[in-house]
């Protein structure tokens, strides 16, 4: 795609690296056929192809008006097109760029604008934990669209003591350890039965993704450099600790943490270190090609034995490019596991705040990928991601879980345990 750049941006760090991407694309419409807001509204202005269209006519001099900015608010950012682009086109860089570039020249109205800064302040607050705990204690009182962003009140468990020569680093994250905490200490006894240490770091906190992606990616840089700076005692290489990966258990993290090297290469502070922790950074399930040989003897074969529909997230599948390995090794160690048969590749519309932002056209999508997971008739519903996990659940009655949660379940204690 040729492009000609306004004097604004020409030669600017966004207008170099927007020109790059542009220029990958070839106007084959490939990635319209795979977006989910185009297949809901059937617009090219809110497929890929059209919205970089847009984003070349703002960068080339065109004034963007209100309607450009919806087009951009309604994408996803699930990445689904850049499966599918047979030219390689970094489609999100490129929308994050754009949607910069927008708000900078459009207001929002007051109240978008209210509900934006509440979702990237209130979210990764440590006053989220506490407010959660009300909203929990009065969930049977809360209006339904409530309810289904406050789960039930989740025993957690204990988290394992023994310590292990091999060592990981854990991202806790902003908004799983008050919602659904099973799921941090489920990881940790997880890896704790291979022979694993999980570690935190205290002072790490939201992964960046929540700020930056509601175009407050000044706030969101900065907690990234924060994580860092909360990690690097763990991994820097002149004093080794011990630590093999930074581990993460929600892919939507765990996607934008294996990119702060791209986002901060230009800080002439972080870029090294933005790298190291990007290279160390893994999905849970990038652990378990060594997980399975070490579990094996431990499931419980009863407690494996039941159906599981797993869905697979958009920041695992098309962010992070990991497909097939959690069903692959899960079914390795007895469990049964299926992807729906239509349209496992699409979103299933939580997208971060999108549910909240866009609550119509995410309960479309909640709604159909629920009807496809339930032609399999599971008796649970697993995924890797909180967001997802939370949506699901608010559409259906079927348990919707963290698949750590289900392997954690089907352990057994080890012999030297029991004699314990």
């Amino acid at each position: 795609m040729q492009t000609q750049l306004s004097p604004e941006f020409a030669g600017t760090p966004d207008g170099r690296a927007a020109e790059a991407i542009l220029r990958k694309c070839v106007h084959c419409g490939f990635c319209t056929a795979t977006c989910p807001t185009y297949q809901l509204l059937g617009n090219e202005l809110d497929g890929p192809r059209g919205r970089i269209y847009l984003i070349k006519q703002v960068l080339e001099g065109a004034e963007p008006t209100r309607k450009t900015q919806q087009h951009l608010d309604r994408c996803l950012t699930c990445r689904n097109c850049e499966s599918t682009c047979p030219s390689g086109v970094e489609y999100g860089h490129l929308l994050d760029i754009g949607r910069r570039v927008v708000d900078a020249k459009v207001d929002r109205p007051v109240p978008e604008r209210a509900l934006r800064w509440l979702l990237k302040e209130g979210l990764p607050s440590p006053l989220f934990a506490p407010a959660m705990r009300l909203g929990q204690a009065v969930r049977g009182l809360l209006p339904e669209t409530l309810q289904a962003k406050v789960p039930p009140r989740q025993d957690s468990g204990t988290w394992p003591t023994r310590e292990h020569a091999r060592k990981v680093l854990l991202l806790e994250g902003c908004v799983q350890p008050a919602m659904m905490p099973n799921i941090n200490a489920a990881t940790a006894r997880v890896l704790d039965a291979a022979g694993l240490q999980t570690i935190t770091a205290p002072k790490a906190g939201c992964c960046g993704a929540v700020k930056f992606h509601l175009n407050d990616q000044v706030g969101g840089l900065d907690q990234m450099r924060a994580n860092i700076d909360a990690w690097w005692p763990l991994i820097d290489p002149a004093r080794p600790s011990g630590v093999e990966a930074i581990v993460m258990n929600a892919s939507g993290c765990g996607v934008t943490v294996k990119e702060y090297g791209h986002l901060l290469r230009h800080d002439p502070v972080y870029a090294d270190k933005a790298a190291r922790v990007s290279a160390l950074t893994r999905d849970l399930s990038e652990l378990l090609p060594e997980l399975v040989p070490a579990l094996r003897e431990r499931i419980d074969p009863h407690a494996a034995a039941q159906s599981l529909a797993f869905h697979p997230p958009c920041t695992l599948q098309h962010g992070q490019k990991l497909r097939g390995g959690v069903e692959q090794h899960l079914g390795a160690l007895g469990f049964e596991v299926q992807v729906a048969r239509n349209e496992p590749h699409l979103c299933c519309g939580s997208a971060g705040t999108y549910s909240v932002l866009n609550p119509e056209l995410s309960k479309q999508l909640r709604d159909r990928k629920l009807g496809h997971l339930a032609e399999l008739a599971p008796a649970t519903i697993v995924s890797a991601n909180i967001g997802c996990i939370t949506h699901l659940q608010s559409g259906t009655d079927t348990p919707v879980r963290h698949w750590v949660e289900v392997l954690d379940a089907a352990l057994m204690p080890a012999a030297t345990e029991m004699a314990a």
